[in-house]
Formats: structure tokens, sequence, C-alpha cells
């Protein structure tokens, strides 16, 4: 199975032709194409993978934007014992969801 990895929004992800990553929110709107070019690593399925110093030259994967959502909400607590200090927040993450369609410079 040839699959990339690759960085988008500061972390990486494992991009495999047909499936779906959900990453940082990026400024495009559904049925958009995206094209990731910060790829890492692309491995074939011969066995012999391609490592970039930092990037591999030439690669990059051709996705579609599928929608935009945010995650689940998360609660995060601040509390200070025996200090009446009680803090809530609630934090939503944006993310846009990819289709793979292609890992070009294989």
């Amino acid at each position: 199975m040839n699959y990339a990895i690759v960085r988008s929004g500061g972390k990486q992800y494992r991009a495999v032709v047909g499936e779906m990553i959900d990453v940082e929110k990026l400024p495009v709107d559904a049925g958009a194409e995206v094209t990731l070019g910060e790829v890492l690593l692309i491995a074939r399925e011969n066995g012999d993978p391609t490592i970039g110093k930092p990037l591999v030259k030439g690669a990059t994967v051709k996705a579609t934007v599928v929608k935009q959502y945010r995650g689940p909400k998360i609660l995060v607590w601040k509390y200070k014992a025996k200090q009446r200090y009680r803090r809530r927040q609630g934090h939503r993450q944006y993310y846009t969801r990819l289709k793979i369609e292609a890992i070009e410079g294989i």
C-alpha cells in the first residue's frame, strides 16, 4: 500500500489514497481541491521508502475538501484548593476533513 506522511498545521498525518484525514482548519470551501506540498516521507508497495531531508523534492498530495466542522467540546477546569478559585472554560477545535485523491512523486 502506498502512503505518504504529510505535514499540515504543525502536525503530521498519514495520507493513503481513498481515505479521509482530519487536519487543522484550512481556509478553503467544501468541494475545493487542495495540494499538500509538505511531504516528509513516501512509502511504496515494493518496500523502499523515500525519506525527505526534510521534505521529499517534487512530491505532493492532492486532496478534496469534504467538509469543515468543529470537534467535540473539551472542558478545561482550573482549581486551587482553599483559595475559592475555580474557572471553567470550553473549547471546540475547527477541523477540515480531506479525502486523499492522489500521491504524486511516487
